[in-house]
């Protein structure tokens, strides 16, 4: 484990002078640390070897980062991992994601292990993928499998890369990977809470403002004593609260979730929760669903619409045999949500060219755009109920 700035510094100095791609891995702690930090940092490069360093002693790896910029990252589902490297100063430019490129040659199953075990023959230790990473000291054990996810994830790329071009489809892949380094951070997420678990049993705008009440108190201690927000108190919990809405503490201590193991001091807090939200005006009670910003549910279509509706059975259809065709997945060769978009609304004349700017407009990539626009311009024609 590199876990100060002396041993950082020799491995900056060690990857600087490595050659060839860097394969890099991060290890969180979901489920038992709140937020998506990482605890452990993975990486491999020839001639440098392989370091594990420690985020906790190490929060700062900029100027590994940096020494990198110009080096290709090797990642395996890229997009899990980024967020978090980021959040310590490690951004690539140029990276290879090996479970993207997985999807884009058709293997059925894309995980690492089985992706290590179909392309190289090798099967990898995965009896610690779940563990609580923020342990320390981390065990010997848990480092030798850490290692393991980095220490043939340049050689799977060499073996991807080829099988990607000798299906021509490496272009493809290079595409996605320059659009995955420089993507934007995400934004924050509208309303999380509008997320916990069993949510559909809430139907009512009182309800909804008991479930966001809970989940910001819950948000809110996880946060202070950086725990993962369901070892505080479970999302089948809060809605239950919800749907019951508790007047006093006794009937709260009741409740699944609220048991004779909770404190009387914690079930007052979650009362608390409860009584803000039920003593709200109505005027301040959330909204029973978001403002919807895209298309509206495909299954409400055929009665708003049964033009759209028809547009997007046919668009469906062509992008599934299309899919099967060039044996990817169908998301990958064009998002749903596109597709979508592009029926509801589709241009006044829907010619190539108007369909290809509407594509573009909508985020898909030209590889994406030039094998799919005609097929999509056909599906526009299909308006007849």
């Amino acid at each position: 484990m590199t876990s100060t700035p002396e041993a950082l510094a020799e491995v900056v100095r060690a990857f600087s002078a490595g050659t060839g791609p860097v394969a890099v891995d991060a290890e969180r702690a979901s489920g038992y640390r709140y937020g998506q930090r990482a605890y452990l940092v993975q990486l491999r490069r020839e001639g440098a070897g392989t370091a594990l360093i420690d985020p906790v002693g190490c929060p700062d790896l900029s100027g590994l980062g940096s020494a990198l910029a110009d080096t290709e990252w090797v990642l395996h589902a890229a997009t899990q991992d980024l967020p978090c490297l980021r959040d310590i100063g490690m951004r690539p430019t140029g990276l290879f994601d090996t479970e993207l490129a997985g999807r884009l040659a058709g293997f059925p199953r894309v995980g690492l292990g089985a992706m290590v075990e179909q392309v190289l023959g090798y099967t990898l230790e995965k009896s610690h993928s779940a563990v609580d990473w923020s342990t320390r000291p981390l065990p010997e054990p848990w480092l030798r499998y850490a290692a393991l996810d980095v220490e043939l994830l340049v050689e799977l790329r060499d073996e991807l890369e080829q099988e990607l071009r000798r299906q021509g489809k490496l272009s493809w892949a290079l595409e996605e990977f320059a659009a995955i380094a420089s993507a934007p951070p995400a934004p924050p997420r509208k309303d999380p809470w509008r997320r916990t678990s069993g949510m559909h049993k809430v139907r009512r705008r009182r309800q909804l403002a008991v479930v966001r009440e809970l989940w910001t108190t819950r948000d809110r201690i996880a946060q202070r004593r950086d725990v993962s927000p369901g070892k505080v108190i479970g999302d089948a919990a809060i809605v239950e609260a919800a749907l019951t809405q508790p007047t006093d503490v006794r009937q709260l201590a009741g409740l699944p979730g609220f048991g004779p193991r909770m404190g009387r001091k914690q079930l007052e807090q979650w009362q608390s929760a409860v009584d803000r939200a039920r003593g709200l005006p109505e005027s301040e009670l959330p909204p029973l669903g978001q403002p919807v910003t895209g298309p509206p549910p495909p299954r409400s279509w055929a009665d708003r619409s049964p033009e759209a509706a028809a547009r997007l059975a046919a668009a469906r259809a062509a992008v599934s045999s299309l899919a099967e065709e060039l044996n990817l997945p169908q998301e990958n060769l064009i998002t749903p949500d596109t597709v979508r978009r592009l029926c509801w609304d589709p241009p006044a004349e829907p010619t190539v060219d108007a369909v290809a700017a509407v594509l573009a407009g909508l985020g898909a990539r030209p590889w994406q755009i030039e094998l799919t626009v005609t097929a999509l311009t056909g599906a526009m024609a299909a308006t007849e109920v």
